[in-house]
């Protein structure tokens, strides 16, 4: 069975937020939603390494208006590579690792094709933190929580899963969720680009990956999302992970138009 065409979901020029330094800032507004309303624009967004916020970069996205930032990322990740500039622009910083160690070195990248290997990655950091992406969650749904970011490190993973549970559980159409996730390809070609000229370390890195550390693939989104609603909804997935039914509304009530 063929898969699922993609909307398009990348042409509207609010869906970028164009940088720098930062290759894939996303808004994710204007997804048809539940009950008929839509995401609304400039209140939920999703970005790569947010540490290497500076100068205009920064500007830009001060004028945002963020309130809160989530990062996903391990401890030795903020350890190695620091943080949002939160004391150059003041905002509600969580850590949320929702991953105790990155995948460099599994043997596994090697052997499995990039379907397989993120269909599994996926569902490995759903094993590992349910609890973790429940909070990241809970944190959104406050009331003086939006606008908010959350990301990664190439905001493609970790960023894209919890992505997939906000979206979820908000009723966006799957296709509308792996059209998003799939728009990270473009972003990790920006940032290939971006640091063969600025960052040498991170290129040397980037190069050095296998191909399936660094791949986007629409297929495997489907294939998890296909999993996790073989018995329910990704909001009923979402509220056994601990989030409460409270949360999601408080979150419908700000996202939600």
């Amino acid at each position: 069975m063929s898969a699922p065409t993609l909307p398009d979901v990348g042409s509207d020029p609010r869906r970028l937020i164009r940088l720098d330094a930062v290759h894939n800032f996303r808004d994710l507004g204007g997804y048809p939603a539940a009950d008929g309303r839509s995401t609304r624009w400039r209140t939920l967004f999703r970005a790569d390494g947010l540490q290497r916020l500076a100068g205009d970069d920064l500007e830009l996205v001060r004028e945002l208006g963020l309130r809160t930032v989530i990062d996903l990322r391990t401890d030795a990740e903020l350890a190695e590579r620091g943080t949002f500039p939160h004391a150059d622009h003041p905002v509600d910083f969580h850590h949320v690792p929702v991953i105790d160690s990155t995948w460099q070195h599994l043997d596994r990248l090697e052997a499995d094709d990039p379907v397989t290997f993120l269909e599994w990655a996926y569902h490995d950091m759903l094993r590992q933190g349910p609890s973790r992406f429940a909070q990241a969650i809970e944190q959104l749904s406050r009331a003086d929580a939006l606008p908010a970011v959350f990301h990664c490190a190439a905001g493609k993973d970790r960023t894209g899963v919890l992505a997939m549970l906000l979206l979820g559980s908000m009723g966006v159409p799957h296709e509308y969720i792996v059209a998003d996730y799939a728009l990270t390809a473009d972003g990790i070609a920006r940032m290939r680009v971006w640091a063969q000229r600025e960052a040498p370390e991170m290129w040397a890195r980037m190069a050095d990956a296998p191909s399936a550390f660094m791949a986007a693939v629409p297929e495997a989104m489907f294939r998890v999302i296909d999993t996790i609603c073989a018995d329910g909804t990704l909001r009923d997935y979402t509220l056994s992970l601990g989030v409460s039914p409270a949360a999601l509304e408080r979150l419908a009530d700000h996202l939600l138009e």
